[in-house]
């Protein structure tokens, strides 16, 4: 008996250290991402917990906010590739996964892989597109995987893909459909920094450079690949209890009886949510999910998948006012 509870300890002082040192990469990854990304600190916490949850990101903002630097800095931090995808109204799928070419040298057909064989992907305007390219990239986000002429390959892990689209601009576009951004673990928005960071942001690009460089060499990596694909495992193994899903439950079912919210969020909407408070537990080096978590990070999540009726948009309401009542409104377990 003496024994058992000697392994038992000795077992819990081992997952306590893990945790611990998990915590602190993680932070370590968050910070060195602010050190880039000035004045932006809401956007980069909830990259790097979507980084940490396994999901993807739909941003939207206007142009020139840091977008791309987010996404190299945060490659860099990894020490993974990075690719990058504008898309346009021409754009095929194949330019995105890749095709096969005749090689004259070898007198065979080579596979050419495409962008998205990367671990952080830039999805550029991804709202400029036309559906069947939107679907090709969703599908890729989905399946983790590419099949190009009936070859199927698996993407290195971790992968993520940071798509982007402009609020404003809305001639020439596609929108995604509510299903498809459905797959988008955060929809995020970016907005103007407060004119102190701005200062900081206009001393640091023009210092000493000439154009307007993306210049990430001061990201030296903290992680590799690998490290990064651990800490995901470990926050997909942090505890939940009942309670905690019950009021995850209730939250995202509590969208789709709302007044006000034509469709509410879907099971889909549930798993995010709490895979995303599991990031939140893990950054903040709680080895368990609280409430806090879940309502820190539930905007983020629900954002796009809401729908809200005609009234509400005529009366200039947003998701995010509308989602900030029903989450008050919705009695959270005591942490």
């Amino acid at each position: 008996m003496k024994q058992k509870e000697e392994n038992d300890m000795e077992s819990k002082t081992k997952n306590e250290k893990r945790l611990a040192a998990a915590a602190e990469l993680a932070l370590n990854l968050e910070k060195t991402i602010q050190n880039v990304i000035i004045g932006q600190r809401p956007v980069v916490r909830q990259v790097t917990a979507a980084f940490l949850a396994g999901g993807h990101v739909l941003i939207e903002g206007v142009p020139g906010l840091g977008k791309t630097l987010l996404v190299r800095a945060m490659a860099a931090a990894i020490g993974g590739q990075f690719g990058r995808v504008q898309f346009t109204p021409d754009l095929m799928p194949a330019d995105i996964s890749g095709h096969s070419m005749f090689d004259k040298n070898e007198n065979r057909f080579v596979i050419r892989k495409g962008p998205v064989f990367c671990n952080l992907l830039l999805a550029d305007e991804i709202n400029r597109a036309p559906a069947k390219t939107q679907a090709a990239l969703l599908e890729v986000m989905q399946e983790q995987q590419v099949t190009i002429d009936g070859q199927s390959f698996v993407l290195d892990r971790p992968f993520l893909v940071m798509a982007t689209q402009n609020p404003i601009e809305q001639e020439g576009t596609y929108p995604l459909p509510q299903a498809q951004t459905d797959r988008f673990i955060f929809k995020v928005h970016i907005s103007y920094p407060q004119a102190a960071d701005e200062a900081q942001i206009i001393k640091t690009v023009t210092k000493n450079s000439v154009g307007d460089t993306l210049d990430v060499k001061t990201v030296k990596p903290i992680l590799t690949p690998a490290q990064m694909a651990a800490l995901q495992a470990i926050t997909a193994s942090l505890t939940v209890d009942d309670q905690l899903i019950d009021y995850v439950v209730r939250l995202v079912r509590a969208t789709r009886k709302w007044n006000g919210i034509e469709r509410g969020a879907g099971p889909r909407g549930a798993i995010s949510l709490l895979r995303a408070a599991r990031a939140m537990a893990l950054i903040s080096g709680r080895g368990y999910v609280i409430p806090d978590h879940v309502k820190e990070i539930a905007i983020p999540v629900l954002r796009h998948r809401i729908t809200l009726s005609t009234d509400l948009h005529i009366e200039g309401y947003t998701p995010d006012q509308v989602l900030e009542e029903l989450i008050g409104s919705v009695d959270a377990p005591r942490s």
